[in-house]
């Protein structure tokens, strides 16, 4: 019992002189001094580091857009690779920066595969959409200056970068699409091809003549400056509705003029209707009235 209070007492720390605090302070500037020379001559030149090479990536980015070899490249592929060598290259800089300071490249690179995996799985949507905009570069569903349809959109490809497809809509409106969306889903590429078909619906009253209306509508199909001559125009009866006969007009021109001819024809054979004297009927109901 006597022992155990014993140790239970109170120590006092040990009592410090005047005479002792010229040389506390000078073994604090030394270390200070010595802190200053190793560490903070680094950290200046790591910031340096930084802020020039942060330049030079630029630099070399922008003499990149300027060389031949870019302009030579797809430009599906030009925006892809200009943001990969940015990133990558940037990345770069952070590392040297970080060796400069005197981290271990073995605890830099186990700290990074740590960072990589916890990131990776806290942005899984931005991997995938790296690993789409891969996916998009190799297999090339559709090009920069290709007009698409993917599910809600439409609307012509303006850039592809790592993460995002950009399209401008028709009224000039800008999409951001994931490229994980893009190259798991189905679109259309209106612009895959050379030539488009053009499909035309027109109603007349039941009691037109078919021959004539036929021809009126050949007529002006042929007559329009862009429709191809073949595959030839096609004219029929698609269908006997309800209150009119309507006709299928199918016609093909260059993919770029296909909205040029759609509102063309449809303007001409109004017209030639109305010169013709055949007329496009209302909706009808007939009521029968029981006494």
């Amino acid at each position: 019992m006597e022992e155990s209070t014993t140790l239970l007492q109170w120590k006092d720390p040990p009592a410090v002189s005047l005479e002792d605090v010229p040389g506390f302070l000078d073994q604090l500037k030394d270390k200070l001094y010595d802190f200053a020379t190793t560490y903070g001559i680094r950290l200046i030149l790591a910031v340096l580091l930084l802020i020039v090479g942060y330049k030079v990536v630029n630099w070399v980015v922008r003499f990149f857009k300027k060389s031949k070899l870019y302009e030579r490249l797809d430009p599906t592929v030009r925006s892809f690779l200009k943001s990969v060598i940015s990133i990558s290259l940037k990345a770069l800089v952070i590392v040297s920066a970080a060796a400069l300071m005197g981290v271990p490249m073995s605890s830099m690179i186990a700290l990074v595969t740590s960072a990589g995996l916890t990131i990776g799985l806290a942005l899984q949507g931005g991997l995938s959409n790296i690993a789409g905009g891969f996916v998009i570069m190799v297999f090339k569903p559709f090009s920069v200056g290709d007009y698409i349809c993917f599910s809600q959109y439409e609307g012509t490809v303006k850039s592809i970068s790592i993460f995002y497809t950009k399209i401008i809509t028709l009224d000039n409106r800008q999409i951001m699409i994931p490229n994980s969306m893009v190259s798991n889903d189905a679109l259309i590429n209106n612009s895959a091809m050379h030539t488009r078909r053009v499909d035309l619906t027109f109603s007349v009253s039941y009691d037109s003549d078919l021959d004539k209306v036929r021809d009126v509508i050949m007529q002006q199909a042929q007559n329009d400056p862009d429709v191809r001559g073949e595959p030839a125009p096609t004219v029929v009866l698609s269908s006997q509705a309800d209150s009119a006969l309507e006709f299928c007009c199918r016609v093909y021109c260059k993919t770029e003029k296909y909205w040029d001819v759609y509102f063309r024809l449809n303007e001409a054979v109004k017209r030639a209707f109305d010169e013709n004297g055949i007329s496009i009927p209302y909706p009808q109901m007939d009521v029968h009235m029981r006494p």
